[in-house]
């Protein structure tokens, strides 16, 4: 900035030359000056009230905008938030097909230490064990009075056991909210519900994770907010389940077996409206993994869908439903089943030696008749014997939604040979778990085609592709009914619901090889009403053996057949299914007129 002399030589030489006062000049300059720094100055102040305005101008409309956009929004409850909100979503409720809770969630807390704020560490681990006695008083002292700053004690407690810690008055034992999966029908269910556990855990929150079941199976849409907490609907009925398993524990302790279990299916949807495998488990307090021993000795075992088994002559009558479908034979055709009979080497005999001579097809499966089955078994041939297994559904692990189904693989030969086709007819040499055979009778059940077990609920039929001709199938369905009025499973019949089914005792497998002499896999598979089946039971006993006329049993007939023929009787009512009485024949009384 250049600034202009307040005294100028070119002013002041003239004006004392003139004799005028070079004073006035000086002023006049300051004057100028004074009014020029004024007017910068008064710039300056209006470029800063300007933009002072404009900020708050801003200011205000930004205000305005938030109030307008507020004024027309739905109105909603502002949620405090916390640290480790991330994890404490909701898991959403499982209920069985009426809606009645089998899983739902409860609030409670678990409980921690902070030792630099306790003021009596010794007497707070007295007095914990006192009210946790599981608890190591030597090892809670030790962590009190040591370095560490932060003690997990309880991942979760009952208000009763709050109140109790609350009253030892410690104030540096403290709780943290938590959100447990709580199973109001204790064991109800226990193999299909699974259970749950946490995952990531924090102080303030927990996340509740499925670890097995349909928990497990389902933890994705268990745990989504987006599906707004819509409860998981199984095709469990609570009813059907709670008087199977009642009488399912029954018959078990009756027939002496170590472990049991039973599937009840609808024919049509596929729906498993009771699905129960003993011994169970609360899932409230799952139990631990075994580490050693069998496996199936453990109550977590899912003899349902995790045991494979041979299941005996519960296949002959798919061996026979085939024959009929190709046209090889007719419920008529009479089969030789007369001895000796060697496949590859190997003789095919009877159960007890029994020799039955010629026998129709339908007596065939009526007397359970070995040699009968093979024979027809051996024009049906190996490869179409596997792919019609394979159609059902025999070869692969089962589709029903429950992670334990995952692992039940058959078991089935390497090479299909000749004796694989004939011993496979009856029963050996092809393990599969009693849901397949529970699919594979809804096939015949429903008129020939393949459902798919679920758990789910379903809003209507849902048949798979037909595998069975519809006249093959009532065949099939007709020869079941006669096992039952006139064959081996005569003490299932139930009076008014016409049941139809096979038994099957296979003899168990050895760990080392070979079976053993005196353990069987009882299991008989039925369907009812036989003329117009709505729904298959399967039952099966592990190591059945009861006393029978002077005699150990451990057939199917005497074991698996009674108990099935109690469930029926129980459930059937449940189900809706009125029994078909037959009228009583009148008295031969002839009324007179005197």
């Amino acid at each position: 900035m250049t600034r202009t002399p307040l005294r100028p030589l070119a002013r002041i030489l003239p004006a004392r030359a003139k004799g005028e006062n070079p004073d006035i000049i000086e002023r006049e300059n300051i004057r100028r000056r004074h009014t020029e720094m004024q007017d910068r100055s008064r710039v300056r102040a209006e470029g800063r009230l300007l933009v002072l305005g404009l900020f708050f101008f801003s200011a205000f409309l930004v205000v305005g905008a938030r109030m307008g956009l507020m004024a027309v929004s739905e109105p909603e409850e502002p949620v405090a938030s916390a640290h480790g909100a991330a994890i404490a979503a909701q898991r959403a409720d499982i209920v069985d097909r009426q809606g009645r809770i089998l899983a739902t969630n409860f609030e409670t807390h678990s409980l921690y230490a902070q030792p630099p704020e306790m003021v009596d560490p010794v007497a707070a681990a007295r007095g914990l064990v006192q009210i946790f006695p599981d608890l190591d008083e030597e090892r809670l002292r030790k962590d009190f009075t040591g370095k560490r700053k932060f003690v997990w004690i309880k991942k979760r407690i009952s208000p009763e056991q709050k109140q109790a810690v609350h009253d030892l008055g410690d104030p540096g034992l403290l709780f943290g909210p938590r959100e447990m999966r709580l199973y109001p029908n204790g064991k109800l269910a226990a193999h299909v519900l699974g259970g749950a556990g946490f995952g990531r855990e924090g102080v303030s929150a927990a996340e509740v994770i499925g670890v097995a079941g349909v928990e497990k199976q389902f933890d994705d849409y268990l745990r989504d907010p987006t599906n707004g907490a819509q409860p998981l609907a199984l095709s469990l009925d609570l009813t059907v389940q709670a008087a199977t398993e009642q009488v399912l524990l029954g018959g078990m302790k009756l027939m002496n077996a170590k472990g049991a279990s039973s599937i009840l299916m609808d024919v049509h949807t596929g729906e498993v409206l009771s699905v129960v495998s003993l011994p169970d488990f609360d899932p409230n307090n799952r139990p631990r993994p075994p580490v050693s021993g069998d496996p199936s000795d453990s109550p977590l075992f899912n003899r349902s869908v995790q045991g494979v088994y041979e299941l005996g002559s519960t296949f002959k009558i798919f061996a026979i439903a085939q024959a009929l479908d190709l046209g090889l034979v007719s419920p008529e055709t009479i089969i030789d089943t007369s001895g000796p009979m060697r496949v590859s080497g190997y003789p095919i005999g009877e159960f007890h030696n029994k020799n039955y001579g010629k026998l129709s097809v339908t007596d065939v499966i009526v007397n359970s008749s070995n040699r009968g089955t093979g024979r027809i078994a051996l024009e049906i041939g190996p490869e179409r014997q596997k792919a019609f297994l394979d159609a059902l559904g025999m070869l692969d692990p089962t589709p029903f939604e429950i992670v334990e189904a995952h692992g039940g693989q058959p078991l089935a030969p390497a090479r299909w040979t000749d004796l694989s086709t004939v011993t496979i007819s009856y029963g050996h040499g092809l393990s599969t778990t009693p849901m397949h055979l529970a699919a594979g009778y809804a096939a015949i059940a429903n008129g020939g085609q393949y459902v798919s077990p679920t758990i789910l609920k379903q809003n209507g039929p849902q048949h798979g592709p037909r595998v069975l001709s519809e006249q093959a199938a009532a065949d099939a369905r007709r020869m079941l009914r006669k096992v039952v009025t006139d064959g081996t499973a005569s003490f299932g019949e139930v009076p008014g619901y016409a049941v139809g089914g096979k038994t099957g005792t296979a003899d168990k497998p050895k760990p080392q090889g070979g079976y053993y002499k005196d353990k069987v896999i009882a299991t008989f598979a039925a369907i009812f009403p036989s003329h117009d089946p709505k729904y298959v039971l399967v039952v099966t006993l592990d190591e059945p053996s009861v006393q029978a006329y002077d005699e150990e049993r451990r057939t199917a007939g005497w074991t698996a057949v009674p108990v099935a023929a109690e469930l029926i009787g129980r459930v059937a009512p449940l189900l809706g299914l009125r029994p078909d009485i037959e009228p009583a024949p009148r008295a031969a009384i002839t009324l007179t007129s005197n």
